[in-house]
């Protein structure tokens, strides 16, 4: 029985190193995977995911108002997928995430979306919060504070590294505009004035 999974993380935990390596794993033994992501996350290069460590694939873009059962049934019926990678999964529009699950429960092929839970401001977004309420299993992908404890939440920094406290919730970027903390130093970073 096909699942949807989600990975959750905040920045820089290794969700996109994990996606890749298990993408990788189907691959060497013969099975194709499809590896999805936003079309506006192009800092890979457009359909391109890379993690920290170097790793990198190509990827197929989606928009946020693309049918996503609809392109993998498609591609399916073309060439049979074994299992479909969703990374940066908190872009997801709340029907994509209903989609996926229909790619799981209705053709059978297993998803594993991966992706953050929260906002720098602490608040779900969207695809998360569809993902965490329906996703057959959820798997927390743990890295940690500067304290040593688990970091759980994330703060978003401009340019001269201070703390921002509003703004977008959707902002790409990495390490130089993102850093993960735990909660006791998050609210602390958060209530500086």
């Amino acid at each position: 029985m096909a699942k949807l999974y989600f990975s959750y993380a905040t920045m820089n935990a290794g969700k996109s190193t994990l996606l890749l390596q298990a993408s990788y794993n189907y691959q060497e033994r013969g099975m194709r995977t499809l590896v999805l992501i936003a079309a506006f996350d192009d800092r890979a290069g457009q359909g391109r995911i890379s993690s920290r460590i170097g790793l990198s694939a190509d990827a197929t873009a989606f928009a946020h108002e693309d049918d996503l059962f609809a392109m993998i049934k498609e591609q399916h019926e073309q060439e049979k997928i074994a299992c479909v990678f969703v990374d940066e999964a908190q872009f997801l529009a709340e029907e994509q995430v209903w989609q996926l699950a229909r790619v799981a429960d209705r053709i059978g092929i297993p998803v594993m979306a991966y992706g953050l839970r929260t906002d720098f401001q602490g608040k779900l977004f969207p695809g998360s919060m569809a993902l965490l309420a329906i996703a057959d299993e959820l798997r927390e992908v743990r890295t940690i504070c500067h304290c040593g404890r688990k970091a759980t939440m994330v703060v978003r920094l401009d340019a001269e590294g201070r703390v921002i406290r509003e703004g977008a919730q959707i902002e790409v970027g990495g390490n130089e505009k993102y850093v993960s903390y735990c909660r006791t130093h998050w609210e602390d970073l958060m209530n500086e004035v």
